[in-house]
């Protein structure tokens, strides 16, 4: 399909849950900008600290985050959650707001949201995304309520995109392909994964180490693999998932710690190595499944769609899991054996879904 040279500006904005949702925006903007538009990146934190290192000439404006705690127990994380949920609404209430003004002062002309309630407009076109129509939750009832207020929101948009594949042959299971459907017309554009396909490489590392989410639970996992790092055969390298910081940690000789990598040397290094350790976060999930990379993947405990996602992917053989509690050094080892089957995905559609939603709306 040839470039459609349109010049609209088209603001996209991350939740800040992660670093996932920031990441596979990378892959959209890539496609928005090849299509002409201008785009203008509005986040917070590491997530628009990420996206500026990716995107230094494009502008940015902040837009401040629902800054979801997590605690230190699995068990209390549901209560967590739900102690926070006045100010997840109040955080969507001031999205709107802050939208209204945004389209006045930019003149904007599409608005994508990744997974963000609160940036949908009458004014202008507007998409959200999602890979979780269905919110998993720990009793029947409350994610039958999860489900009615997710699709209330997303019900405001004009569209919602689904990063995976459409029928039975998909990634996120029932979490993108629930029984009843949303109102608005959901358009499924494949996985969306910033790295493109290459040859492998030389291997320099036995494990890619990738860490993210949100704290504590990320430096409690971090903690807890590199007491592991002197007992592991070969080089690590280990991502810690902060784009923002300039700490430095030790770490054994056989190892390389670094706060983040850009793309193309992230890439470089999933080409480079044998075995990726990480979250079940989906991003995570379709970057190794797309480059079809062994995978060891830990569920933030607690997270139910990450837990779900895990033991998902380990049924069919995609990647192998394990609890965070669980003794890592004998998962990993075991992983070594682990009958990997990985598939082989067709082509993402979202390039395509792009065009025609520019197409037609702008």
């Amino acid at each position: 399909m040839a470039k459609l040279i349109t010049y609209k500006k088209v603001l996209i904005a991350p939740l800040d849950w992660g670093l996932g949702h920031a990441t596979r925006c990378i892959p959209l903007i890539n496609s928005l900008l090849q299509n002409g538009c201008e785009v203008i990146i509005a986040s917070s934190g590491d997530q628009l600290a990420l996206l500026q290192k990716e995107f230094p000439r494009l502008q940015t404006i902040p837009l401040k985050g629902y800054n979801i705690q997590y605690s230190a127990s699995k068990r209390s994380l549901p209560l967590k959650i739900l102690w926070q949920i006045p100010k997840i609404l109040l955080s969507i209430r001031n999205e709107k707001r802050w939208l209204r003004q945004t389209i006045k002062d930019l003149e904007i002309n599409l608005v994508i949201s990744d997974n963000r309630f609160g940036l949908s407009s009458k004014l202008i076109p507007c998409v959200f995304i999602t890979h979780q129509l269905k919110i998993k939750a720990p009793y029947q009832r409350l994610q039958n309520l999860i489900q009615k207020i997710n699709y209330r929101y997303i019900n405001h948009y004009t569209e919602c995109w689904v990063p995976d594949f459409e029928g039975s042959f998909n990634v996120a299971g029932s979490l993108s392909h629930p029984s009843a459907m949303p109102v608005v017309p959901v358009k499924y554009i494949g996985p969306l994964c910033r790295f493109e396909s290459t040859a492998e490489a030389e291997k320099k590392y036995s494990f890619l180490i990738l860490l993210s989410g949100p704290e504590p639970q990320r430096t409690l996992l971090e903690n807890k693999i590199l007491k592991l790092v002197p007992h592991l055969n070969g080089r690590l390298l280990f991502v810690r998932g902060k784009p923002g910081s300039y700490e430095e940690i030790e770490v054994p000789p056989n190892c390389t710690a670094i706060n983040h990598l850009p793309t193309s040397q992230l890439q470089q290094a999933f080409a480079a190595c044998e075995f990726i350790i990480g979250r079940s976060g989906y991003t995570t999930v379709m970057e190794v499944v797309s480059l079809q990379k062994k995978a060891i993947l830990i569920p933030t405990p607690g997270q139910t769609e990450q837990e779900f996602l895990a033991r998902h992917l380990m049924q069919q053989n995609w990647c192998y899991s394990c609890s965070q509690d669980d003794d890592l050094l004998y998962h990993i080892n075991k992983a070594r054996d682990f009958a990997f089957s990985m598939p082989v995905l067709t082509k993402s559609s979202f390039k395509t879904v792009i065009e025609d939603f520019i197409a037609a709306h702008l």
